[in-house]
């Protein structure tokens, strides 16, 4: 199943190439792309709102289902509160995204922690505030052991590793044999532990699993989260209790990066569940999701600003302030996470005229900081715009502090449909912070500037 991510729009569907044209061209008009502020991040809320729903129409006949959003996939308080907003949960993985989730106003019932290091404090905190805890480890299970308050309201849980696989990117793939995650389902002995774990813990009560994300078929996921849900049959069975009465199955749903089309959609995804687990959708256990890219990443982009062109051993090379700093996955693994370039005038408007093989490069100070290479474009000159489309998740809401160059600001955005031509983007598009370009005065706080004199003091 493929849809266009333009779908959402009133008044009909923008050619896929237009779907953020008036946007671009309404952030430069109003200042918010420019000489003073060369680099931004923009999301689209309505976008946003289309894809939550899509994820709750797709398990709509699941009878007990959490949806939570992954906070590292956009670590950014006012997207977090739009998604509790739409009815998100949130699944965190740190001290800090967990503090993100509170603020945004997240329920602690519908935030799950997840993490391979929690410590003792970490551990302790999510027990205090009732949210759900997935063990990654058996010796985590004996941490809680020791920290539990028998009062506690969180849901605890283990994560289990099926060891099914990787996908294409390795580093994105966690159900590998030696994986750093959860407990390796198919080592020796490892399933009669797990099965004793929950039988010593009346208050264990989840299998958590997570195949992986990026570069991973929808088979090899569904195949995991299978093998998980054979594991809570197995325990139920032998232990002769419903013991595990929940499975948290992750997210990871792939993006496609090629075009403009959604695919695979949460539709595919529960079908490919189905067939692979029938008994999983039956009402036997609740479910929990967190997806995180295939919510966000279409629904956002980067904007920045052309500096300088030039020519290099017969190569023309674009500089522009978009690179490592903020599409640092895309420049150290390029091969693995391409992203399309639209290249636009300096008023805002798309360029046209005869294409030309151009590299797109980025401000870092290191050779390899090019965002495309040989990228086919109208050609680019000064002042110019490009833009690199599918960003909304993880690139410019976890920059990179390479050479101390500024976090770009974030802006969502909401385009109103035109009335007469029926594209949806001819009306106003208005904008609201996400979060302020940081300053230099706040790089120079960051940097240790409060004690400026701690290393050359002698005292004494």
């Amino acid at each position: 199943m493929t849809q266009t991510t333009s779908a959402h729009h009133q008044g009909g569907t923008a050619p896929p190439a237009a779907r953020f044209d008036a946007v671009v061209r309404a952030a430069v008009g109003q200042g918010l792309l420019g000489e003073g502020c060369p680099v931004a991040g923009f999301i689209d809320t309505e976008g946003v709102r289309a894809s939550v729903d899509a994820l709750h129409d797709a398990f709509a006949a699941t009878p007990e289902v959490l949806h939570t959003f992954a906070a590292k996939a956009c670590s950014l308080v006012p997207v977090l509160r739009l998604l509790a907003d739409c009815g998100m949960g949130c699944e965190v993985a740190s001290p800090g995204e967990l503090r993100l989730a509170v603020e945004a106003g997240f329920a602690a019932s519908r935030v799950v922690l997840d993490s391979p290091a929690k410590t003792r404090e970490e551990i302790r905190l999510a027990l205090a505030l009732g949210v759900a805890v997935n063990a990654d480890s058996l010796d985590e299970l004996r941490r809680i052991d020791a920290l539990r308050n028998p009062g506690s309201a969180s849901v605890l849980g283990l994560r289990v590793n099926p060891q099914v696989g990787g996908g294409s990117i390795g580093p994105m793939s966690t159900a590998t044999d030696t994986s750093k995650f959860g407990v390796a389902l198919r080592d020796p002995g490892a399933r009669e532990a797990i099965v004793e774990a929950f039988r010593k813990r009346p208050w264990l009560t989840r299998l958590h699993t997570h195949v992986g994300s990026q570069g991973c078929p929808l088979e090899l996921i569904a195949d995991g989260v299978a093998r998980t849900y054979e594991l809570a049959e197995e325990i139920n069975a032998t232990l002769g209790v419903r013991r595990v009465t929940s499975l948290d199955i992750g997210g990871g749903l792939p993006v496609n990066f090629a075009d403009e089309t959604v695919r695979p959609g949460y539709a595919d995804y529960v079908a490919a569940l189905t067939a692979a687990a029938p008994g999983l959708f039956s009402g036997r256990y609740s479910l929990v999701t967190e997806f995180g890219r295939s919510l966000l990443a279409k629904n956002g982009f980067i904007g920045a600003r052309v500096e300088y062109t030039k020519d290099a051993g017969g190569r023309r090379i674009a500089l522009t302030h978009a690179g490592a700093q903020t599409a640092t996955r895309t420049v150290l693994m390029p091969d693995a996470w391409p992203l399309r370039i639209g290249a636009f005038g300096p008023d805002g408007t798309p360029k046209t005229g005869p294409s030309l093989a151009q590299d797109i490069a980025g401000p870092c100070c290191f050779a390899g900081d090019v965002v495309a290479y040989g990228r086919e474009l109208p050609e680019l000159a000064e002042d110019d715009v490009v833009v690199l489309y599918d960003t909304g998740a993880y690139y410019f809401s976890t920059p990179w502090a390479y050479n101390s160059l500024p976090r770009p600001a974030v802006y969502g955005f909401r385009a109103v449909a035109g009335p007469e031509d029926g594209s949806g983007h001819d009306g106003p598009v208005t904008f609201a912070t996400v979060r302020d370009a940081q300053s230099l005065d706040d790089i120079a706080a960051e940097s240790g500037l409060a004690h400026a004199d701690a290393l050359i003091r002698r005292d004494g």
